[in-house]
């Protein structure tokens, strides 16, 4: 079935919520391009996340994807998959309101850890304990995802397609950002 995509869709959401495998199968699906903030980041600076987070720090980081977001949201209508920490900054909340639709992918902490666990990509996560970091970072986190004007919860029975369905069916419910076409 045909869409006709009128806004940008940014995934927000916790690290291993499926923000870069849904929002490659929801591009597809949607037949619109795929923007991922942290490999523009990357791509940009030469650099991993990580090695910017070891050259410089989180808050410079923070700045950069800032203007990554605000410039992604400015180029074309498409799918938009954020770092985890992007829906944190009000700025990329107004950003995202203002030309697109928040679409946080809401994930419980066990479904979060059973992806992140055997990850070496993921700097926030190098603790001497990543379980317990991970969930302080749900708690602080959630509160602000939770701003998200649309909110789809993952579960681990579902395939990515089955997740897929899940955003379409509720983008379908914002005909200002998804239609049909028949």
């Amino acid at each position: 079935m045909p869409f006709q995509l009128k806004k940008t869709v940014a995934l927000v959401g916790m690290m291993g919520s499926g923000k870069s495998a849904i929002g490659t199968a929801l591009a597809r699906r949607l037949g619109v391009p795929f923007l991922d903030s942290d490999a523009e980041i990357e791509a940009a600076a030469n650099m991993t996340i990580a090695e910017i987070f070891e050259a410089y720090d989180e808050a410079f980081f923070r700045q950069k994807e800032a203007q990554v977001i605000a410039r992604l949201l400015e180029t074309e209508v498409g799918v938009l998959s954020t770092g985890g920490g992007a829906f944190l900054r009000a700025a990329n909340r107004e950003a995202i309101a203002k030309r697109g639709v928040a679409v946080w992918l809401r994930a419980d902490i066990e479904l979060l850890w059973s992806r992140v666990r055997h990850k070496t990509t993921r700097p926030l996560l190098m603790t001497d304990d990543p379980r317990a970091t991970l969930a302080t970072l749900c708690a602080t986190r959630e509160p602000e995802y939770a701003k998200a004007e649309l909110a789809v919860d993952a579960r681990e029975d579902y395939s990515i397609e089955q997740m897929t369905d899940k955003v379409i069916e509720a983008l379908l419910g914002r005909p200002d950002v998804l239609r049909e076409i028949r």
